[in-house]
């Protein structure tokens, strides 16, 4: 399946690379210091949103703040050796200039950097939670890269893993391809689902960036 798009706006964690061991277990970690009851914590879902939105979840308003930094502190302690890339990633990357993509996270700046540094991923355009009022599924975080980009958010394309990236990507009017790297292939709504971004090949062609899928 082919798409023609202006840009290629990717989600980080369990899209481009693999940090999932690293949030479960500093997440653990972080519901243990607090005294979470495991039984709360493990109806909350983690993967896709972003801290504030967890914490918020599971903890009263005045213990949020130090809570925060603590799972910043966490987090970020253990980058080193928590990461990797995912399959695909590197070589799609390498071939796409770098006005025309960008990455869409829900972690902070300080770790998307760190986790992106880890891989040697270097993008252009880098929207985390910091930049926005309102995190995925709503569409804010999309919408301020294609106007980063400069670029009509119907012409672009999402990448995405989990379901509230690719609700996300919807309400932006953006078209979406899901990978099945973290969720279950039937719990995913988009325009076009693929194992990884190995199935996934771009070219520059009249101006556009023109993308293979392989279904």
């Amino acid at each position: 399946m082919k798409i023609s798009a202006d840009a290629l706006l990717f989600d980080n964690d369990g899209t481009l690379v693999s940090s999932l061991d690293s949030v479960h277990r500093c997440w653990t970690r972080w519901a243990e210091e607090q005294g979470i009851p495991a039984e709360d914590f493990a109806r909350v879902e983690l993967h896709g949103r972003p801290a504030d939105d967890i914490i918020a979840d599971l903890l009263p308003a005045d213990r949020a703040p130090r809570a925060r930094a603590r799972i910043d502190e966490l987090e970020l302690e253990d980058v080193p050796g928590g990461v990797k890339l995912l399959p695909g990633t590197a070589e799609l990357l390498a071939g796409l200039p770098a006005a025309r993509w960008a990455v869409v996270t829900s972690a902070n700046r300080p770790l998307a950097e760190a986790r992106l540094a880890e891989v040697a991923i270097r993008p252009g355009t880098l929207i985390t939670s910091d930049d926005i009022t309102r995190g995925k599924p709503d569409p804010e975080p999309f919408l301020l890269a294609a106007e980063r980009l400069g670029v009509d958010p119907a012409r672009c394309v999402v990448f995405e893993d989990a379901p509230a990236g690719l609700a996300a990507g919807r309400a932006a009017g953006m078209r979406t391809v899901a990978l099945t790297t973290t969720t279950a292939r039937e719990e995913l709504v988009a325009d076009i689902v693929v194992e990884d971004l190995s199935a996934v090949s771009a070219r520059l062609l009249d101006g556009a960036v023109e993308i293979t899928c392989r279904v």
